[in-house]
């Protein structure tokens, strides 16, 4: 499912849907095509929204969680002369590392991020959410909660970031469409 060769750890955009085991409903319903979250729905948001302070290399854009799934875009940041680069500025995601020299640390100058792979990100957000949907719901324990793995995509340049955020954004109203709508897939 990933890319041969490529750096998961490099700087950029990435687009990600997680879905729960068995594509079960747990995060909520699509009302009048509007989210409503449930308890563990509003858990997972928590959890989406502190990978930030988690990872201080990486910061959240669009996402959407669904009734048994999120779509969410990632963006992967680096130092580059002392400013970090980010979706703000630097929209079109163009090789963003090229100057980055991981080794120098002259001066005494605050060394660069530690970066972590796509991949350690979305276990934690999975292992963490699972963790704290099973602390409260202590009867009722679930021990899978999410499949095993995840659908990522690379966002290659403004236009593609513009079309994955529209989708994010429309997803709630396509969900009698949606191939994850249970209603859609009875085999499922």
């Amino acid at each position: 499912m990933r890319l041969p060769g490529y750096d998961y750890s490099q700087p950029g955009a990435y687009f990600l849907t997680v879905c729960t085991q068995n594509r079960q409903c747990l995060f909520g319903e699509i009302e009048n095509t509007q989210m409503r979250l449930s308890d563990a729905g509003q858990m997972v948001q928590v959890v989406w929204k502190e990978l930030t302070l988690r990872y201080p290399g990486v910061e959240t854009d669009a996402f959407v969680i669904m009734p048994n799934h999120v779509h969410g875009i990632i963006w992967m940041t680096s130092e580059r002369r002392g400013e970090v680069l980010s979706p703000r500025n630097d929209p079109d995601n163009n090789n963003l590392d090229a100057d980055v020299d991981e080794t120098s640390n002259q001066g005494g100058e605050t060394p660069p991020l530690q970066r972590s792979k796509l991949g350690q990100i979305i276990a934690y957000f999975k292992y963490q959410s699972t963790k704290e949907m099973n602390r409260i719901e202590t009867k009722n324990a679930i021990t899978k909660f999410w499949q095993r793995n995840y659908y990522e995509h690379i966002i290659r340049d403004g236009k593609d970031l513009q079309n994955k955020t529209d989708y994010i954004e429309a997803n709630p109203m396509l969900w009698d469409e949606d191939d994850n709508n249970p209603r859609n897939n009875p085999s499922a």
